[in-house]
């Protein structure tokens, strides 16, 4: 997969992760950048075009839809981030309402336009997927559901021609993480080593130096591979 002259949608793309995102895009050379946002968005660049898009939203996703005539990569990356304890379910309604049901929910509309072109969809996470932090547990709790069905889509997809990617990143300089004291890296900086590994056909992308200590480990380690023996598995059942 190449970004240049590419056709892009982009979840949550009006700032942080999201606004770089699309810059990134536009510095490869992508053919078209669609541009989803809650609130009204403006970009000089024409290639550039803008669509109200909430992710929690089914009838703006289904409009979205008809406005997007071909995609090649979708990049589901809208959330929220919420301080809580467990004690309130609202918080947790929320967090996978956005990125568990919203991420499932654009995914299945424009499937249809991904397969045409066998294309690339690329879930931005957190590794807080893969181990909770404790002050934002239904974050957590909604990152892990999220990796879960971004796992079970990539051998699901993989018949029709899409591939499947997870962006586990850490810490990231966003209005997200303004007032946690830690060590972050730049969005911009984040979206560059997204699309590298996009382009490298990874399928776990750790794009920064916090979660990019992770990387061997990752994928020599246990998890990925129950991952693959479970593909394998399935395949199996499958062809019988």
């Amino acid at each position: 997969m190449r970004i240049a002259d590419t056709i892009i949608l982009v979840t949550g793309a009006n700032r942080g992760l999201g606004r770089a995102l699309v810059e990134e895009a536009l510095k490869r050379g992508a053919k078209r950048v669609f541009a989803g946002t809650r609130q009204p968005f403006v970009h000089s660049d024409k290639r550039v075009t803008p669509l109200t898009l909430d992710v929690t939203n089914a009838a703006q996703i289904q409009k979205a839809f008809e406005e997007v005539d071909s995609l090649e990569i979708l990049i589901n990356n809208a959330g929220v981030a919420l301080y809580d304890n467990l004690s309130d379910r609202a918080a947790l309604d929320q967090e996978l309402a956005v990125h568990l049901f919203g991420t499932l929910g654009v995914t299945q509309a424009f499937l249809s336009l991904l397969t045409r072109s066998r294309g690339a969809l690329v879930n931005v996470l957190s590794e807080a997927a893969l181990a909770p932090f404790p002050l934002i547990p239904a974050y957590s709790i909604s990152k892990a559901a999220a990796f879960s069905m971004t796992q079970s889509l990539r051998f699901l997809l993989a018949a029709r021609g899409v591939s499947v990617h997870a962006v586990l990143a850490g810490p990231i300089d966003t209005d997200m993480s303004r007032g946690a004291n830690i060590p972050k890296s730049s969005p911009e900086s984040v979206a560059r080593n997204i699309f590298d590994g996009v382009e490298r056909g990874e399928d776990e992308i750790f794009p920064d130096p916090v979660s990019g200590i992770m990387t061997e480990g990752w994928y020599k380690g246990v998890a990925k591979a129950l991952e693959r023996r479970y593909a394998a598995f399935a395949a199996e059942l499958v062809k019988s």
